[in-house]
């Protein structure tokens, strides 16, 4: 597998919090829509919890991402580094 460049990690990074913003928003804008009784209530901590879910799975991909990248950028000053 080849390495990506920190402009690869730093625009899956973006991507991913874009995708956290979106599926947030849609949970939200899906919640506003339901009726309010009884079924639309439990519906509704449903979308929630599930938009929770999608969005702790996002923010830990998105954790990981960065420390690669900044162990790259680390790797990079070391290079740089030993060069000089």
């Amino acid at each position: 597998m080849k390495t990506p460049t920190k402009d690869q990690l730093r625009t899956a990074i973006e991507v991913l919090k874009n995708l956290g913003e979106r599926i947030n928003e849609h949970a939200a804008h899906s919640v506003i829509q339901l009726p309010e009784s009884r079924f639309g209530d439990q519906h509704a901590a449903r979308i929630e919890a599930r938009a929770i879910e999608q969005s702790s799975r996002i923010d830990t991909v998105v954790g990981q991402l960065e420390a690669w990248r900044n162990e790259l950028q680390q790797q990079n000053r070391q290079c740089v580094s030993q060069l000089v």
